[in-house]
C-alpha cells in the first residue's frame, strides 16, 4: 500500500529487534565526564607501531583501490598456509570479510532460508539472534545457565527437520567461558553425525588462560570457522576477517560480498600481514592478569564463572533484575552490559575488564558498594 509516512515504507524484517543496548551504553560513556568504563569489548591497547607504519605505507605507496573481492593474494596465501598446517583439510578454503561481523552476515546470507532452524546458545553475542531474524530464520535457544557448560542430550533434544546450523562461540561472548575440548568434540560430531551446518566463532581465540581449547574444525571438517584480527591486535576499526571452510559455502559467500560489501579495507589488508608476524604473548599475558584482578576483586560479592579466555566476566546481580542493577551502577558512573541484552534472563551483567588497572579498581569499588 502506498503511503506518505516515512515510517510505513521500513522493512518488517527491520522490526524483529531493537537496536543493540550496547551501542546505547556507548552513546551514554561519549556523554559522561569522567565514567568507569567497563562496557566495551575491545582492548585497551593500541594497534602496535609496526603494524600501523604498514598501513601508513600501504596507504602512501597507492594501495587504495579495491582488492580482489576474496582479498589480497598474499594475506590469503598466508591464512591458508597456517589453516592447512593446522587442520591438514582437503576441501577448506578461505577469504577476507570486513569484519567477523561481515563473515557473520554473509554465513546467515549463505546458509540460512526462511523457516530454517539455529540453535543458539544462551547467553549469546548480541549479534547472533538478529542476524538469524534477518534472514527470516528462526532461533531455537538452548539455555546454558547457571554454569554456562555445553549439554549435549539438550542440544540433540533441541535438533528437528528444520535445524539447518548450530552457531558456536568460545571463548564466549558474554560469559568469558571457554568450553572444554569434550564439549567441542561433542558438539563437532553431533553436528557432522546429523547433516547439520556447524558454524564456530572464534575472534577470541587468541585471549584463552590455560591450556587453549582446539576448534570443533579439528573433529569435524565441515565446520565454517569465523575468525579476524580486531580484538587481537586492536584493529576493532579497521574491520578485517576472515571465513574458512568448504569450498562451495565459501564461495557462495565470496559471490555475495560482491554485491554487499564488495572487499575488506585494501590497505588494512596489507598491514594485516605485518600482524600476522608481530609477537602479541605479552598482551595476552596482561590480559590474564587482568582477568585475575577483577575475579579477586569480586570474589565474595558475587556469583560468577571464572572467565578461561575472551575479556569479560559475566556475575550474577545480587538481588532483582539486571536492568535495575545496572541503572545504579551508572548512577554510580560505572558502565556495564546488562543480562538482557545477551539473553532470555536479565540476571546477569557482563564486565568487560578489558580496561586500565585503575579503571579496573574504580569499577570494583563501585560493584563492591553496590553489593553491599
Amino acid at each position: 500500500m502506498n503511503s506518505t509516512n516515512p515510517e510505513s515504507w521500513i522493512a518488517q524484517r527491520t522490526l524483529a529487534f531493537d537496536s543493540s543496548g550496547i551501542r546505547k551504553v556507548f552513546a551514554l560513556a561519549a556523554s559522561m565526564k569522567n565514567p568507569i568504563n567497563l562496557s566495551i569489548g575491545q582492548p585497551d591497547y593500541d594497534v602496535p607501531e609496526v603494524i600501523k607504519d604498514k598501513a601508513c605505507d600501504a596507504i602512501r605507496t597507492g594501495r587504495n583501490m579495491y582488492s580482489p573481492t576474496q582479498g589480497i593474494a598474499p594475506l590469503i596465501e598466508r591464512l591458508e598456509k597456517d589453516i592447512a598446517d593446522r587442520y591438514n583439510h582437503d576441501d577448506r578454503s578461505l577469504f577476507i570479510s570486513s569484519g567477523t561481523s561481515g563473515g557473520l552476515v554473509l554465513t546467515m546470507l549463505s546458509l540460512v532460508n526462511p523457516g530454517d532452524e539455529v540453535i543458539v546458545f544462551d547467553p549469546y553475542f548480541v549479534m547472533y539472534v538478529p542476524l538469524i531474524q534477518l534472514v527470516g530464520g528462526v532461533p531455537v535457544l538452548i539455555d546454558t545457565y547457571p554454569d554456562f557448560r555445553i549439554d549435549l542430550d539438550k542440544v540433540r533434544s533441541a535438533i528437528t527437520p528444520k535445524t539447518k546450523l548450530v552457531l558456536f562461540n568460545s571463548p564466549s561472548n558474554p560469559t568469558g567461558v571457554n568450553a572444554s575440548t569434550q564439549e567441542v568434540r561433542g558438539i563437532a560430531e553431533l553436528c557432522l553425525e546429523k547433516g547439520i551446518a556447524l558454524v564456530s566463532d572464534e575472534i577470541y581465540s587468541a585471549f584463552q588462560f590455560g591450556t587453549p581449547v582446539p576448534s570443533p574444525a579439528e573433529f569435524n571438517p565441515q565446520t565454517i570457522v569465523i575468525d579476524g584480527f580486531s580484538k587481537t591486535y586492536a584493529m576493532t576499526g579497521w574491520r578485517l576477517g576472515y571465513v574458512h571452510g568448504p569450498a562451495p559455502i565459501i564461495q557462495t559467500m565470496i559471490k555475495l560480498q560482491q554485491y554487499t560489501f564488495v572487499c575488506a579495507p585494501t590497505p588494512l589488508q596489507h598491514a594485516s600481514l605485518a600482524a600476522l608476524d608481530y609477537d602479541m604473548t605479552g598482551y595476552y599475558a596482561n590480559y590474564e592478569k587482568k582477568r585475575d584482578r577483577i575475579v579477586e576483586g569480586l570474589q565474595g560479592y558475587y556469583e560468577f564463572v571464572q572467565p578461561g579466555g575472551a575479556f569479560y566476566i559475566y556475575p550474577k546481580v545480587p538481588s532483582g533484575n539486571a536492568t535495575d542493577f545496572v541503572a545504579k551502577a551508572i548512577a554510580n558512573e560505572l558502565l556495564v552490559i546488562p543480562g538482557h541484552i545477551f539473553s532470555r534472563r536479565d540476571t546477569h551483567f557482563r564486565i568487560s575488564f578489558a580496561a586500565s588497572d585503575a579503571m579496573l579498581d574504580r569499577g570494583i569499588e563501585v560493584l563492591r558498594k553496590l553489593a553491599r
